[in-house]
C-alpha cells in the first residue's frame, strides 16, 4: 500500500479486486451507478482540476523520494553527481561507459600515458 500525503488530503493506493465482495469497493460501485443516473445532484464538493491533483500528487513523491535519498547510505557518489533527485529528472545524461564507471565506481577506466 502507498500512502500520499499532500494539502488536507490524504490518499491510500491500494489494489482491490473488482466484483469479489469487498464491501467499501461494492458501496463505491453502487454509489458510483446512481450517481451516474441523477441529473439534479447537488455539488458538494470544490471542482479540482485533474492537472492539479497529479501535480501535487509528483510533487509529495519527489519530495518523500528526495527525503529517502537523503536519508540514504548507499549511493555516496551518485549522490555527489545527483543531489536534489527533481533536478536529475530533467536533466539528458548521454550515459557513456567512462560516465557509468566514473558514477558508480564500478568498471576500468583505461589510464592515460605519463607525459
Amino acid at each position: 500500500m502507498h500512502e500520499l500525503e499532500t494539502r488536507e488530503w490524504k490518499i491510500w493506493f491500494r489494489w482491490v479486486k473488482a466484483h469479489a465482495g469487498t464491501s467499501g469497493n461494492e458501496l463505491a460501485d453502487k454509489l458510483a451507478k446512481e450517481a451516474s443516473c441523477k441529473i439534479d445532484l447537488p455539488i458538494s464538493y470544490n471542482r479540482v482540476p485533474k492537472s492539479v491533483i497529479k501535480r501535487d500528487l509528483e510533487n509529495t513523491s519527489v519530495e518523500i523520494w528526495q527525503r529517502e535519498w537523503v536519508k540514504t547510505t548507499k549511493g555516496r557518489i551518485r549522490k555527489d553527481y545527483f543531489p536534489k533527485v527533481a533536478e536529475r529528472q530533467h536533466t539528458k545524461i548521454n550515459l557513456t561507459q567512462n560516465f557509468i564507471t566514473m558514477v558508480t565506481g564500478y568498471g576500468n577506466i583505461k589510464s592515460c600515458p605519463q607525459i
